[in-house]
């Protein structure tokens, strides 16, 4: 490395603190223009602490520019972060880059307990699951119906929807659950299977009103 690739590459770390976005965003961008395995460390560190969307986004198309070899392990390492946003951006960059090594990491957190995280981790077992284990991916991913706001559902459901032939059986047991709010998401996701395209918010609020008025089966505890 010539001296005038240590002055760039301390630079670029220096600019992905400023106080300014715009130009941490500008470090992220040049950073995956001018990519080498000593640039993966600080990308992963500003990664977990980023407030802006853009420039988190910026820095995860730079990683995914950087050695899969030097960045991967260094993602894997992130996601036992006891920070609930590098573990999810550290999710979002793996499902990204695409390497199917990573799958054995990710399930663990399909059960996060930070809804952000969890629906990086739905994000990435769908890019990631082997083939043969949609159907158990699917049956996991359905013991979050109900979870979380809107926002959170919609991302389930989207998952969901591209496991294949188990998911309706799975959304139709669902609607039989004792839980009105499980009742309502099930069937807002049958509505999107139906119509991919249809707004998600009407389907929610249609199939809150059916479950309501549905009654669950006596004593039908949720499978």
């Amino acid at each position: 490395m010539t001296t005038a690739d240590h002055e760039l590459d301390a630079r670029l770390i220096d600019a992905l603190s400023d106080a300014r976005s715009s130009t941490r965003l500008r470090a992220a961008l040049m950073a995956g223009t001018h990519p080498g395995a000593r640039l993966v460390a600080p990308l992963v560190a500003r990664c977990a602490i980023e407030p802006d969307f853009f420039v988190r986004d910026m820095l995860t198309w730079a990683l995914v520019r950087q050695p899969a070899e030097t960045t991967v392990p260094r993602l894997l390492a992130e996601l036992g972060s006891a920070t609930a946003q590098a573990r999810g951006q550290a999710l979002h960059t793996l499902s990204k880059i695409g390497d199917p090594i990573v799958w054995p990491a990710i399930p663990p957190l399909l059960d996060d307990a930070d809804d952000e995280v969890a629906r990086s981790a739905w994000r990435a077992a769908v890019a990631l699951v082997p083939p043969g284990h949609e159907a158990a991916l699917a049956a996991r991913l359905a013991a979050h119906l109900g979870r979380g706001d809107n926002e959170t559902r919609l991302s389930l459901s989207r998952a969901l929807i591209v496991l294949g032939d188990t998911v309706p059986s799975l959304l139709s047991a669902a609607t039989g659950d004792a839980d009105p709010a499980v009742r309502a998401h099930a069937i807002a996701t049958e509505q999107l299977l139906l119509d991919p395209g249809s707004e998600f918010a009407t389907a929610v609020e249609h199939a809150q009103r059916i479950a309501l008025t549905q009654s669950a089966p006596a004593g039908g505890p949720r499978c």
